[in-house]
């Protein structure tokens, strides 16, 4: 993890004063960086039974289709509302700038998918809680969420569900 962490790129006041922004860029486009995030990530799902990962737009799409490619899965992109072509089912969620929505195709998931939701980083966790929310909602098997950084200092955890395996690669 050291490797990947020292790819990672901060960005100081980004995207406002105040924040360091962790910039994946920087590692996915190191053909090592990436490999080794792909192995890792598939690692902690290979024993699973994992029939869908679900991508949040836009760097989860990602880290999320390398998943789904390393397990043999199918990938499902979580998207900004009206970009996918066929009808969806959506979910609102509060930022703290405002609202937001995310949208899947309302066939992307069925009950009998097992499902790991994936976003390249957990920050104050809003936009995973309402992904989960929508995944929830189409009723698989099982989910479980996944990010490759969490920034631990936002407490991003408290706002998924208790009863869902959460898992990071790197911890700040």
């Amino acid at each position: 993890m050291e490797y990947i962490k020292s790819k990672i790129r901060d960005v100081a006041d980004f995207p406002s004063k105040g924040i360091m922004f962790r910039d994946l860029t920087t590692a996915f486009k190191d053909p090592r960086a990436l490999h080794i995030i792909g192995w890792d990530l598939s690692q902690m799902y290979r024993d699973k039974g994992v029939t869908k990962v679900v991508g949040i737009e836009s760097r989860g799409f990602i880290g999320g289709s390398i998943l789904a490619f390393e397990l043999g899965a199918g990938f499902v992109p979580a998207r900004k509302p009206g970009k996918l072509p066929a009808d969806t089912v959506r979910e609102s969620y509060e930022k703290e700038y405002g609202t937001d929505t995310i949208e899947m195709h309302a066939d992307a998931i069925t009950p009998d998918d097992v499902v790991v939701i994936h976003d390249d980083v957990l920050a104050t966790g809003g936009t995973m809680a309402a992904a989960y929310r929508l995944v929830k909602s189409m009723n698989p098997k099982k989910i479980y969420i996944n990010f490759i950084v969490e920034l631990g200092a936002l407490n991003g955890r408290e706002a998924l569900p208790a009863d869902v395996e959460v898992s990071s690669l790197i911890k700040y």
